[in-house]
């Protein structure tokens, strides 16, 4: 019979690869682990973000007053004409939109006028999915600074760029002769847009009216602005809300539908 010495030096070889290899099982397991850790966590935030998005199911309509706003929500709704007038408060109405999954969102029409837009946009702007700025195309060479001025404070307010909330600007009355077209609004609008943040940018901020902490710089210093430098997408479509027949015909608003029906 052996020492017991030399059974103890002939385990030890053995004992010596079994604990390498628990070691090595160590770090695979540690590696699984924080791997599988690094999922959850990146499902988690995934999670937390489109929760957020998915609850905000409020497309908002804004502009300046004859815009034609109000008539665009009625066709949306009811795809009927109604005659209109100024508003001094908000309208609201689920709208189901036509794509696969039978989404809905609820519009708002907000009020057009200098008073109150803004006051209104901050009451809904946290709940909002999208917004959709409505520009008068036959008015908008005689309009385009007020326009640009109220897009302006849209674009650099805080919680539109902090949620990249997509922006449609529907041209609307294009059914009228003199209308301008989207391309043409927007070349303008992006001119005008850029003017605004060079004076803006100049100003002190209580001469401007804006604060640090409620507004953002617009689009990327030392380059001229284009919206193509926008964390949210904006695009441009041309509607009529009123139709070539007005009240006997339909309204041309099938791409802003389209629209809605992507974004919902």
């Amino acid at each position: 019979m052996a020492p017991e010495g030399d059974q103890r030096s002939g385990l030890q070889p053995y004992l010596e690869s079994l604990r390498r290899e628990l070691q090595v099982s160590d770090s695979t397991l540690l590696s699984v682990l924080l791997t599988l850790l690094a999922v959850a966590l990146t499902l988690l935030v995934w999670k937390l973000i489109w929760g957020r998005k998915s609850s905000r199911r409020t497309v908002l309509l804004v502009g300046l007053c004859d815009s034609g706003k109000t008539l665009l929500f009625v066709r949306l709704l009811t795809g009927t004409y109604r005659n209109t007038q100024t508003s001094i408060t908000d309208s609201s109405a689920v709208y189901r939109v036509s794509n696969d999954k039978g989404s809905s969102v609820t519009l708002i029409d907000l009020p057009g006028h200098e008073s109150l837009r803004l006051q209104f946009l901050e009451k809904f702007k946290a709940a909002a999915r999208a917004i959709v700025f409505v520009v008068d195309s036959v008015a908008f060479q005689r309009e385009v600074k007020d326009v640009a001025e109220f897009l302006y404070q849209v674009l650099t307010d805080c919680t539109v760029l902090k949620n990249t909330l997509p922006l449609l600007i529907a041209c609307n009355k294009q059914d009228i002769t003199m209308a301008k077209s989207a391309k043409l609004i927007q070349q303008q609008l992006e001119k005008e847009l850029n003017t605004l943040r060079v004076t803006r940018s100049a100003a002190p901020s209580i001469l401007d009216g804006s604060t640090s902490s409620g507004t953002a710089q617009l689009g990327k210093k030392g380059k001229e602005f284009d919206f193509s430098q926008l964390p949210m997408k904006v695009e441009l479509v041309e509607c009529s809300a009123r139709g070539s027949k007005a009240e006997e015909g339909s309204a041309d608003i099938e791409d802003l539908e389209k629209w809605l029906a992507r974004i919902a």
